[in-house]
């Protein structure tokens, strides 16, 4: 099995390199192409008006294309330009923090997963539903095996499983529920701080509030200690409004 492994935290995060391990561990052929620096919640950006510069990160036990640009950027140019041979899977992650509902259209760890789907390759986002994790062993052994039991040719085309861990160790998890996403949105509001000048800088915050997250649902599930997979399929069209629009022009 021939992965391609990126993120959204940058070449260097402890997801990355956790899978990177399980994955080499367990005999498989492991191509990283990930972002140099931090990409979180750059959703599906593209570089078009600057170039990509590539730095090879040759270290004891480890070896990747770190890219200056997007998880996008990455698995565009890996997929098209670096790398030699074509992956069966694209993963990405393990990503700081879930990403859960309205969060898989800001992920940049979701849109990295994506666009391997898009370009015909089976795609798998990771994430971990803490932001400061040390070690994330567990998850990724964890997840490995979970490689070989998934029915990747049976899923439609350009399917994303989106796969989260909740703040747990393994032992603490509670089994994986396959479900869908929760539809509630952030309420998010901007603190106004200072810098040392008096200028007025902005730094958003929010919540998803816990009593519109519906039971059986990611959050919901995630929360309560379950591992959860929900199946993506990125179709945004609202055929409903399309027969209301028909109905309304008369067509």
């Amino acid at each position: 099995m021939n992965i391609l492994l990126t993120n959204d935290d940058g070449i260097q995060a402890v997801g990355l390199r956790a899978l990177y391990r399980s994955m080499k561990n367990a005999g498989l052929n492991v191509q990283v192409v990930a972002p140099v620096t931090e990409q979180s919640a750059v959703g599906h950006a593209v570089s078009l008006s600057s170039p990509l510069r590539v730095k090879m990160f040759e270290e004891e036990g480890f070896s990747g294309f770190g890219v200056y640009g997007t998880p996008v950027d990455c698995v565009k140019l890996g997929l098209t330009t670096l790398l030699d041979v074509k992956p069966d899977i694209v993963i990405s992650g393990i990503n700081n923090g879930a990403n859960t509902g309205v969060d898989i259209l800001y992920s940049g760890t979701v849109s990295a997963a994506t666009e391997g789907a898009l370009m015909g390759i089976s795609a798998l986002a990771v994430s971990y539903d803490g932001f400061n994790p040390t070690d994330l062993t567990e998850q990724a052994d964890c997840c490995v095996e979970m490689l070989n039991k998934i029915p990747w040719s049976k899923l439609a085309e350009k399917t994303v499983l989106n796969l989260n861990f909740p703040a747990l160790t393994m032992a603490d998890t509670r089994k994986i529920q396959f479900c869908r996403h929760t539809r509630v949105s952030w309420q998010d509001w901007y603190d106004v701080r200072k810098d040392p000048r008096g200028q007025p800088y902005y730094w958003l915050d929010g919540i998803m509030p816990k009593e519109n997250i519906s039971p059986g649902t990611d959050r919901d599930l995630l929360t309560k200690g379950h591992i959860t997979m929900t199946p993506l399929h990125f179709d945004f069209t609202d055929r409903e409004a399309i027969v209301t629009l028909e109905q309304s022009f008369d067509i």
